[in-house]
């Protein structure tokens, strides 16, 4: 049977939120089977304990927002990422301010910290979302869509017209039943362009936001001094961005993903379109863990090649 996971022990860090710039402490707990995700704002009274799903996100504006009763944590979709990467199917998170911490401004902090707690397999099925036909919104010029698929494969293009960004490839497709995403998305920081964060710092956003958590641009290049982890880690942060943002659905997804100029709304948005055909999708578990796809059916002590 292929089980569902959690970690093994608690574990424990502090950042600053990006946008917010304050500090917040993090806690990760073990979660029963059939929990899911639960993030909880410990810093209210009384605490505000908030389900990982589609119609929990309430804002997407730069960051996706869980929102509950006048409560919100925000820019949770790379710790979801990470959590989705690893196969993490239920998971306690407390915080102590209203947004998770940027850390390096990849997944790749959360990864270290999950794989500190260590992967715990659970006496209860996996659940998946299987996608049964297409499902597709669209905004303008920019589009995000499902297709059926026996495995997780996304197919991801950005559109910036910048120097620095042309040199790297604009499209990229990944198939995670042949892709570590440890190795391969989970190191990918988020961008931004310097004119824009000073924009965002006059409107009290992005003030936790520096060159230790994310690549910022001029007109021209790329300021810091490190560079790029990747070749074309600008559209990889962006499919980064996009698997935790669809982790929100409750399961991982059997589908193929494709989007253009796709960000936090649309991706949600195509949850939201999905969960509202219910002949679009059905749950399926594998008793037999042989038959599950190809890169979800791996062995939790090797998991993190």
């Amino acid at each position: 049977m292929l089980k569902q996971r959690t970690i093994k022990s608690i574990v424990k860090t502090v950042g600053i939120g990006l946008h917010s710039g304050r500090k917040v402490e993090l806690t990760l707990r073990p979660a029963a089977a059939h929990t899911g995700i639960v993030f909880t704002r410990i810093d209210l009274t009384p605490p505000v304990e908030i389900q990982a799903s589609a119609s929990s996100i309430g804002d997407t504006r730069l960051a996706s927002v869980l929102q509950k009763e006048g409560a919100r944590i925000s820019t949770i979709e790379h710790l979801m990422s990470a959590c989705a990467g690893l196969g993490i199917d239920n998971l306690y998170v407390d915080v102590t301010a209203e947004e998770i911490p940027i850390m390096d401004g990849s997944a790749a902090s959360f990864i270290f910290l999950l794989q500190s707690a260590g992967i715990e397999e659970q006496n209860a099925a996996k659940k998946f979302i299987k996608i049964k036909r297409r499902v597709e919104v669209r905004d303008g010029d920019k589009f995000a869509c499902f297709d059926p698929y026996f495995g997780f494969k996304l197919k991801f293009t950005i559109d910036f017209h910048h120097p620095a960004v042309d040199k790297t490839g604009q499209e990229l497709v990944v198939d995670f039943a042949d892709t570590s995403y440890v190795r391969e998305i989970a190191r990918a920081r988020t961008f931004g362009f310097a004119h824009e964060v000073e924009a965002m710092r006059e409107l009290g956003l992005a003030r936790g936001g520096s060159m230790d958590n994310a690549i910022v641009l001029d007109e021209y290049r790329i300021l810091n001094n490190d560079g790029l982890r990747y070749e074309d880690e600008f559209v990889k942060h962006k499919m980064l961005d996009a698997i935790g943002d669809l982790y929100v659905a409750g399961h991982p997804l059997l589908a193929s993903y494709a989007a253009y100029k796709s960000g936090h709304k649309l991706n949600n948005a195509l949850l939201r379109e999905l969960f509202a055909h219910e002949d679009a999708y059905e749950i399926v578990t594998f008793e037999d863990s042989r038959k599950a796809p190809r890169g979800f059916a791996f062995d939790v002590q090797t998991a993190y090649a």
